[in-house]
């Protein structure tokens, strides 16, 4: 006889839901990357842009070749503020991300378990109604012998 559970689709829906869940958390780690390599890029950039500032004050450059650079660095600051409230957006999505999926691990981990118990008792009473059977055969076997 087979062992047929009758929640097996509650089980694989929730190995599913586990599954989809990690694709949520991949793709939200993905997101905090992106914007992670995207805040290092516009640092670099700052970075570069107040370098252009310092030759240009060193040059004696004119004023307004001054003020243009100082205005974009104010620009990319602005930006890099942004991008690191950004970062902290995509970070707490991460973590949302990882407690959806410990629930739902947690919550197949149940199914699963309940399922091994169902196993376990079916097999527990296969062993039982085996062992009555050869009882039973042993027991007209030794009836046989007697008459």
């Amino acid at each position: 006889m087979k062992f047929n559970y009758n929640f097996q689709k509650v089980v694989d829906l929730k190995g599913n839901e586990r599954t989809q869940a990690e694709w949520m958390l991949s793709s939200a780690l993905g997101e905090l990357e992106a914007q992670e390599k995207s805040l290092a890029e516009l640092m670099e950039q700052r970075n570069e842009m107040l370098f252009q500032l310092q030759a240009a004050a060193e040059q004696c450059s004119s004023m307004n070749k001054i003020r243009e650079l100082q205005d974009y660095v104010d620009f990319l600051e602005n930006r890099i503020v942004h991008k690191h409230q950004q970062i902290n957006a995509a970070h707490q999505k991460v973590v949302r991300k990882q407690d959806e999926l410990n629930e739902k691990a947690l919550d197949e981990k149940v199914w699963l378990k309940a399922r091994e118990k169902a196993l376990s008792l079916f097999q527990h009473n296969m062993n039982l109604r085996e062992q009555n059977d050869l009882d039973e055969m042993a027991t007209v076997r030794f009836a046989m012998k007697s008459l």
